[in-house]
């Protein structure tokens, strides 16, 4: 069995411009929270996860505020004031911070501040399915609607085969030495796993929920509301 340890990793720097409000959209209220906070405590809820690092810009005037009145998070979590232009800058400047805090084998799960809807269970999956894998992966939902393409003036260019997608979701669960040495290598990715696969490695693909999506839009509150109240 592993000996290796279990981190969590937020990068938390992004400003959600697409939400519209002048506030970064993980310090929008969702069901009596931050949004940020949702995931922050379900990491702080499971013992198998040794901490949680949160990044976020040297500037950030909202985290402090957040946590002031979470004192039982105070002993599970530390944050980087550290955050990136890009979430793989971010991502990086985070683990280049627990260099000598982390171990080559430990695992480091990067999850997306804006993804409430993380449950125990999600995690606790995850890290069933890949403590022992030789490469490491990420929880995703098969893609069940039918793709299309589209050409530059919005229309139909073709429809994509389904057969085999999936949607990627976070958390994204790699050794530290491999994370770091895949995101120093990679150029512009969007997710952890894109920068693993440029090494020429293939993640496992862990069955993820649909409560689990990312919020992106304004309407996207509501729905996340609903998931966290139980409505399936």
């Amino acid at each position: 069995m592993t000996t290796s340890r279990f981190y969590a990793l937020v990068p938390a720097a992004g400003v959600g411009a697409r939400m519209g409000t002048n506030i970064p959209k993980q310090y929008m209220p969702l069901a009596g929270k931050p949004i940020l906070l949702h995931a922050l405590e379900t990491f702080a809820a499971l013992p198998a996860i040794a901490h949680t690092y949160v990044v976020v810009n040297a500037d950030d005037a909202y985290i402090r505020d957040v946590l002031a009145s979470e004192k039982h998070l105070s002993d599970r979590l530390t944050v980087i004031y550290d955050g990136g232009s890009t979430r793989q800058q971010s991502v990086l400047n985070g683990l280049h911070h627990l260099r000598e805090r982390l171990a080559d084998d430990d695992w480091v799960l990067v999850h997306d501040a804006a993804r409430p809807g993380l449950s125990v269970d999600l995690v606790a999956r995850l890290l069933e399915e890949l403590r022992e894998d030789a490469v490491g992966g990420l929880l995703a939902m098969p893609v069940v609607d039918t793709l299309k393409r589209a050409d530059g003036e919005g229309r139909v260019e073709a429809t994509v085969p389904r057969a085999g997608m999936w949607a990627a979701q976070t958390p994204q669960m790699f050794r530290y030495a491999l994370l770091c040495r895949a995101l120093e290598q990679a150029q512009e990715v969007t997710d952890e796993a894109s920068a693993v696969e440029a090494l020429g490695l293939r993640p496992k693909l862990v069955g993820g929920s649909p409560r689990n999506f990312k919020i992106t839009l304004p309407h996207d509150i509501a729905l996340a509301e609903l998931y966290l109240k139980g409505i399936e």
